[in-house]
């Protein structure tokens, strides 16, 4: 008898594990360079933070400059300014001219205050007395089942800023300054004209949820945060624009308490990575029980991916563990948080800047 014809299966290609080989120095230079440069990382924080708060890139970005010609807006003494601003020029801020005479790179552009996606505010907040006592007590951080900000200051860090009411200030502007990057990439991953009504939980002043009503036209939104941060909101420029009058409303409450209800969209942004686990699950089984039949909640924030690679999350995972005793998570983290709070993780949409969207739906 023929045989019958055995059409021939392929193999399913093996999927790429991600590699967990040791990442070598940089080509040129010996690992104990490289050591030093990570050791003495922290200069150049310090530095950068030295002449953004003296107002240095402001000044030149009206033109290069000398140092003697800077100290005459900005104050100090020339020489050690100099010895400064040389010091950045070696990293790349900024460019040493003929004459003793610096410019603005464009990494050194980022700096001033007037400059589109500007990181001044960011790099006031990052690099200020508060955050450094906190990072100098990681060790605790790591040994000790503590948080080393409240280590340090006897509170939580949220806490701290609503006693501060400027260090509030400084830590709503430099979120201002990182969100005007991230807001458009998170809004064009997604498709939100599929929903009707979004409430931003924990929303500050409305960035992310202005430029998700900007983008999709049809879509409704509700600011959702403290009674004092829906108020700064208000007066803010950003949901009050004549463009989106009457497709944005304001509510206030505690989402460990309760979130608004009847929306079929509840998006939260660098909202989670700062709470626990199980604060997590109470803020997510709010949404859960608020949100409409096929409704989903949309959590933005890195997600951490496996291997060696470099990735912002990974860092910024560390400065919650000093900061609130948060964290950044992984995909299965996110998964099993979900679950816990009657949701299910449906999908992880990458976006054009380091933040991915968690979209969560009824389990």
């Amino acid at each position: 008898m023929p045989q019958k014809h055995r059409s021939k299966q392929k193999r399913p290609a093996k999927t790429r594990r991600p590699s967990r080989k040791a990442p070598t120095a940089p080509v040129g230079k010996p690992p104990p360079a490289q050591m030093l440069d990570l050791i003495t990382a922290y200069w150049t924080s310090q530095l950068v933070s030295a002449v953004t708060r003296l107002g240095v890139p402001d000044q030149l970005g009206k033109g290069a400059r000398t140092a003697a010609e800077l100290v005459t807006k900005v104050g100090g003494d020339a020489g050690r300014l100099h010895r400064v601003l040389r010091a950045l020029a070696s990293v790349g801020v900024f460019a040493e001219r003929s004459g003793g005479r610096f410019a603005l790179t464009p990494l050194g552009h980022t700096l001033r205050s007037d400059a589109p996606f500007s990181l001044r505010n960011f790099a006031l907040m990052m690099i200020d007395e508060v955050n450094w006592k906190a990072w100098s007590h990681l060790l605790d951080g790591i040994v000790k089942p503590v948080t080393p900000f409240e280590t340090v200051f006897g509170c939580r860090v949220f806490e701290y800023l609503h006693r501060h009411p400027e260090k509030l200030e400084t830590f709503a502007r430099s979120m201002s300054s990182i969100s005007a990057t991230e807001n458009p990439a998170v809004a064009e991953a997604y498709d939100f004209s599929r929903l009707d009504h979004v409430v931003d939980v924990g929303g500050s002043q409305g960035h992310l949820l202005a430029a998700i009503l900007e983008r999709h036209g049809s879509v409704r939104g509700t600011l959702f945060d403290l009674g004092e941060v829906v108020a700064q909101a208000q007066q803010a420029p950003y949901l009050t624009a004549g463009g989106l009058k009457g497709r944005v409303q304001f509510a206030t409450g505690d989402f460990f308490a309760a979130v608004p209800p009847g929306a079929d969209g509840y998006v939260m942004k660098y909202i989670l990575h700062d709470w626990n686990d199980d604060e997590c699950v109470q803020i997510l089984t709010h949404c859960r029980r608020a949100m409409v039949e096929n409704g989903r909640v949309l959590v933005v924030d890195t997600v951490v991916p496996p291997g060696n690679a470099p990735h912002w999350g990974k860092m910024l995972d560390i400065n919650m563990l000093v900061l609130t005793g948060g964290r950044e998570r992984t995909k299965a983290d996110f998964a099993a948080l979900f679950a816990r709070a009657g949701l299910k993780l449906k999908k992880v949409h990458a976006t054009a800047c380091p933040l991915s969207i968690v979209e969560g739906v009824a389990s």
